[in-house]
C-alpha cells in the first residue's frame, strides 16, 4: 500500500498524532473514554501509579495501572465527531507506521469502553442504574460518509425508525461487542440506545428555540419493531460502535443513568452513580 499522505495522516514536529497528541507507547490496549475532560482524573485517581498525563484540546489522556493491569483512561468531549477523531487516531496509534505511513500488516485490536451519562426513555429504566448498549441507532450523519457494512436486520430496523421520525436520512445500527458485554456488563440493563445529533432540540428539549418536531421525545418513546425498543439516549456511542466495527476494535458504552425524560426525574446523586460505575468497570477490566 503507498504511504498515507502528510495532509491526511497529520504527525505533530514531536513526533504525537495530531489531535490526541499522543505516541504509541503513551496508550494501553485497554482504553476507558469518558466526555469530560474533568472526569478523566475521577478514574485515574484509582490508578496505583499514573506514568502518562497529556492534555490537548478536550482530549486528556492518563495512562498508568490499577492493580497491575496497564490501563489508559482518555476524554473525548460530546458528539460523534470527535468520535471519529478519537477512533481514527488511536487506531493510526497501534495500526499504523509513523516512519513509512503505511499500515502495519499485523494488526492491533483495542478494547474500548465509554463510561458515560444518559438519560432514560422508558419509565422502566430506573435513576441510578447501570445500562449497557447492546445496540446503539445513530440520528447523526457520521456513517454517510463511511462505508459502513450492516445486516439485513440492523437495515430493516433503521428504515423503520427513518419512517416513524418522518426523516428524510437514514439513521445507522451497530451492536457492541460481545466479548465486552460478557466481561464487564453481565449483570447491567441490557440497552437500545439513541445517539442523537445534539443535546437540546435532537433530544427534545425547548428553551427558546422551538422544535421542528414537538411529538420527537414521544416518538423516541413510542417506536417498536417486533421486540426492540429504545431505553435512552445520548451523544455518542452509535459513533463508537460504528467505528469500532469499521476499524476492527472491541467497542463498549456503558451509560450511567441520570435522567428519565420521560418523568421528567434528575438523579440526586448523579456524582455517585457514575463513581459506582468507574469502580465496577476498573474492577472488571
Amino acid at each position: 500500500m503507498a504511504a498515507i499522505p502528510e495532509s491526511e495522516l497529520i504527525i505533530n514536529p514531536d513526533g504525537t498524532i495530531y489531535h490526541l497528541n499522543l505516541l504509541p507507547e503513551h496508550i494501553s490496549d485497554t482504553i476507558i473514554t469518558v466526555g469530560d475532560p474533568e472526569r478523566v482524573a475521577k478514574v485515574s485517581k484509582y490508578f496505583d501509579e499514573i506514568e502518562v498525563a497529556i492534555a490537548k484540546r478536550e482530549f486528556v489522556t492518563h495512562t498508568g495501572y490499577y492493580k497491575g493491569k496497564r490501563l489508559t483512561v482518555i476524554s473525548t468531549g460530546m458528539g460523534t465527531d470527535n468520535i471519529d477523531i478519537l477512533m481514527n487516531e488511536l487506531d493510526a496509534l497501534v495500526n499504523i507506521d509513523f516512519q513509512s505511513r503505511e499500515p502495519n500488516e499485523e494488526k492491533i485490536k483495542l478494547n474500548i469502553i465509554r463510561v458515560g451519562t444518559s438519560g432514560a426513555l422508558q419509565e422502566t429504566v430506573p435513576l441510578g442504574s447501570h445500562l449497557a448498549s447492546h445496540t446503539a441507532v445513530g440520528l447523526d450523519t457520521l456513517m454517510e460518509f463511511y462505508q459502513l457494512e450492516q445486516s439485513e436486520e440492523e437495515l430493516t430496523l433503521v428504515k423503520a425508525l427513518q419512517e416513524a421520525l418522518g426523516i428524510g436520512f437514514r439513521p445507522y445500527c451497530v451492536t457492541g461487542s460481545q466479548m465486552l458485554i460478557k466481561k464487564v456488563a453481565y449483570d447491567m440493563i441490557s440497552g437500545n440506545t439513541l445517539t442523537c445529533p445534539g443535546f437540546y432540540a435532537p433530544q427534545g428539549r425547548v428553551l427558546r428555540a422551538g422544535l421542528s418536531n414537538p411529538n420527537l421525545l414521544q416518538r423516541y418513546h413510542d417506536f417498536r419493531l417486533n421486540n426492540f425498543k429504545f431505553t435512552n439516549f445520548e451523544m455518542e456511542t452509535a459513533g463508537y460502535y460504528s467505528m469500532g466495527r469499521l476499524l476492527g476494535h472491541e467497542v463498549l458504552s456503558l451509560n450511567a443513568m441520570v435522567a428519565n425524560r420521560v418523568a421528567h426525574t434528575f438523579a440526586a446523586n448523579a456524582d455517585e452513580v457514575i463513581d459506582d460505575l468507574i469502580v465496577k468497570v476498573l474492577e472488571r477490566v
